[in-house]
């Protein structure tokens, strides 16, 4: 078992695969248990615990996601309390299309939706240029709150904001529909986008692709230029300014003045 999962993770594999894996051989190991042994005599739903500790502890070992334990050790009692209460695959349906629709590509990007908040908003404002022209780039701009309100803040701007999810992005196209024409949104991957074009990108993302868009910052962004991340620094590079908000999650604002292109 140990070898499988660390194979599967030597060679990085998607990590749905793993998430799976772990389901799977915790819940053959509990129903061994189940057949082979007759001094325990457990509920459903008390196994059911008894899985969801094995699949936490395996996800823990394999150094998963916090967010990803927790999902091990809901998952099978809340299947079976799902069952239990005989509810309607109606709903089971209606959650799953509202998560696609709030989340978009989630599994894949393995970027949550995360809001900016208004902390940062009132920093970011009273930081960039006040008279200079400047374009400024939101990765995941969520509902387009953070440009908007930057856009009313700086005319001297253009604001752009990219969003892959389905219901933040018309809900950011409706909240603009009527604001300035410094301020766009567009759907698409930001991944496939570039960014040589603006002078600051801002990024609220997470741990996971920190690593992979500094190599796209280094390799696009002009010198000069800014990156902003929210809350996740990039592994093994120091920022040059670091700006710690007092709001609701205690947020950090890590900024990197591009000085170079990287080579090709």
């Amino acid at each position: 078992m140990y070898k499988m999962i660390s194979a599967i993770t030597q060679k990085r594999w998607h990590f749905l695969a793993i998430a799976l894996l772990i389901q799977i051989i915790s819940l053959m190991l509990v129903g061994f248990l189940v057949i082979t042994q007759s001094f325990i005599e457990l509920s459903v739903f008390e196994w059911s615990i008894t899985q969801s500790l094995l699949a936490g502890f395996l996800a823990y070992h394999f150094r998963m996601q916090k967010w990803w334990i927790f999902i091990h050790l809901c998952f099978m009692p809340l299947a079976v309390i799902t069952l239990a209460l005989n509810i309607s695959p109606f709903w089971h349906l209606f959650l799953f299309i509202l998560l696609v629709l709030v989340y978009g590509k989630t599994y894949k990007t393995r970027v949550p939706l995360y809001l900016s908040s208004e902390q940062v908003n009132k920093v970011l404002a009273s930081w960039l240029p006040k008279r200079k022209h400047f374009s400024f780039l939101d990765l995941g701009s969520g509902c387009g709150g953070l440009i908007s309100r930057l856009a009313k803040a700086h005319q001297n701007g253009l604001f752009y904001g990219i969003e892959a999810a389905p219901m933040p992005f018309l809900i950011s196209k409706l909240r603009n529909i009527f604001t300035t024409s410094s301020c766009k949104i567009s759907w698409g991957d930001f991944w496939q986008h570039d960014f040589s074009q603006y002078d600051v990108v801002y990024a609220y993302l997470s741990p996971v692709p920190m690593e992979t868009l500094w190599y796209k910052v280094r390799k696009e962004m002009r010198p000069g230029s800014l990156l902003i991340s929210n809350t996740f620094q990039i592994p093994g590079v120091v920022p040059d300014e670091i700006i710690e908000l007092n709001d609701f999650s205690n947020s950090t604002l890590y900024l990197w003045k591009i000085k170079n292109i990287m080579e090709p």
